[in-house]
């Protein structure tokens, strides 16, 4: 908060001055200037996390300013100082991209919480490198994972499906004497079985039909570094064994390789299994178990974690905007509310969609509850929903009144509105719905989940996987008839 800075334009020196001792008393790092001129001089060479400047000045208006920082500086928020009874000018610069405007003569009270509004959720430059950790149990966690981080002990990261295990495990490496080595992670449930071993320990030219050159495994690459192997629970229960000597040992042979490499690489390993239940269902190597889970670390639900989601939110909030290199925009007090009560059973990635989705469909400077669309089934989809892009994609959750995903081909013409706007990432998520409801249609005439990844050209690991994705965004594909979603 410290960090904070604002820059005060004002041509009344009298003013000026007790605005800047207000925010000084405040710990608010100010800069002032008498003229929108000299404010854009200023900007050259000063950094500023917010404006706050008057409309009437000299030559260059306020509005002049806004106009000038909207085109060079569009992240800096800018608040707009007007006279009483000049209603219109405040319309004016909401219209022309002021975040906010103040009315003169303004209370002192009024004056902090309109700054305090963007020091506290701004918070400009976040470090988008360190994990989010509010919640009393993530400050326990992150401080074990510290404590850990300075040995080599293998460590098995625990959690739902979208609780950030990946980001832990960055944490760990971060904060590890391999900081400085690389970092290679590989899902092992997103490639195909008759892949994995070549990928994990590499190969020689010629090992296998199309093996044209020799290539590094994994292994090899993440070498004076960490390898993270994400949802280990879905490896083939034959090549565990494989993975099992090579961490014994600590050498691997590519395959058709004749060489023995001597390895130097940490490894952390994920799963959103109950892995005591695989092993009893001798779905995993107890073996294994036990060398993977020297130190083991769960990662709770969002959900259990209450006081991160505002944290994470206002985050990801930030993120989006700087990618989108957009002015900074800030979340209301309803839209804190709703973020706050929503149970977020897809986690962070269930939050970062909907933050994104309220992006798209804000139109000023703040999000409110509205624009906090969890469902979108019952938000942009139904007929009450205000006018705005229609985007089709698969619900972040579904509740009780739509239990499952309607085929394109079901709806009724009045059931299916036409979208008005249609961005390449709505596209990509219409495909993706699509996708989906194959897989639905698959698993409802098809039994045996082997026969329907053949129908649908896929192996059975990547069906799992898209399964668990469908679970994740909320899809139920239990209901109805469907097949349930374990094997």
């Amino acid at each position: 908060m410290n960090n904070f800075q604002i820059l005060v334009v004002e041509d009344d020196a009298q003013l000026r001055e007790a605005i800047v001792d207000t925010l000084k008393l405040q710990k608010i790092s100010c800069f002032q200037c008498p003229s929108a001129e000299a404010a854009i001089v200023l900007l050259r060479k000063q950094n500023v996390n917010m404006i706050l400047s008057d409309i009437s000045m000299g030559e260059l208006s306020g509005f002049d300013l806004l106009e000038h920082v909207r085109k060079n500086y569009p992240a800096i928020p800018v608040v707009l100082m007007t006279a009483f009874g000049e209603v219109e000018k405040a319309v004016q610069a909401i219209q022309l991209g002021a975040m906010d405007y103040l009315v003169k003569p303004f209370e002192v009270d009024v004056l902090v919480d309109t700054v305090n509004q963007f020091r506290n959720q701004a918070q400009s430059p976040f470090d988008l490198d360190e994990p989010v950790a509010q919640d009393p149990g993530s400050k326990a966690l992150f401080k074990l994972a510290g404590q850990v981080a300075d040995s080599e002990a293998t460590v098995m990261i625990s959690g739902d499906s979208g609780t950030g295990k990946e980001v832990l495990a960055r944490f760990i490496h971060q904060n590890s004497p391999r900081k400085n080595g690389p970092f290679v992670a590989i899902n092992c449930a997103a490639i195909p079985e008759n892949m994995m071993e070549a990928t994990l320990f590499g190969y020689e030219k010629g090992a296998f039909t199309g093996a044209y050159n020799a290539m590094p495994g994994k292994f090899e690459q993440a070498q004076g570094g960490t390898l993270l192997l994400d949802e280990i629970s879905e490896m083939d229960i034959g090549l565990q064994a494989k993975l099992l000597r090579v961490l014994q040992e600590r050498e691997v042979e590519r395959l058709g390789g004749r060489k023995v490499i001597k390895l130097d690489v940490r490894v952390l390993a994920t799963t959103n299994r109950n892995l005591v239940e695989y092993v009893n269902e001798k779905k995993f190597r107890e073996d294994l178990y036990y060398r993977l889970s020297v130190f083991p670390l769960h990662w709770k639900s969002l959900a259990q974690r209450r006081a991160d989601i505002l944290p994470i939110a206002q985050r990801l909030l930030h993120k989006h905007c700087k990618k989108q290199n957009i002015s900074q925009i800030i979340f209301d007090d309803s839209a804190i509310e709703k973020l706050n009560q929503h149970s977020w059973p897809g986690n962070v990635r269930e939050l970062d969609n909907v933050i994104q989705r309220a992006l798209i469909i804000q139109s000023g400077h703040k999000i409110g509850a509205d624009e906090i669309v969890l469902n979108l089934m019952q938000g942009l989809l139904n007929d009450d929903a205000p006018s705005a892009p229609v985007i089709q994609t698969p619900p972040a959750s579904v509740h009780s009144e739509a239990q499952y995903i309607i085929p394109y081909g079901h709806q009724s013409q009045a059931e299916s509105p036409a979208p008005t706007q249609v961005s390449g990432d709505a596209l990509g998520d219409n495909l993706k719905q699509r996708e989906y409801v194959l897989i639905l249609d698959a698993l409802k005439n098809e039994k045996n989940k082997k026969r329907a990844a053949q129908k649908l050209g896929i192996s059975p690991r990547t069906l799992r996987y898209k399964m668990a994705r469908m679970r994740d965004q909320g899809i139920d594909i239990t209901d109805a008839g469907l097949l349930p979603v374990s094997p």
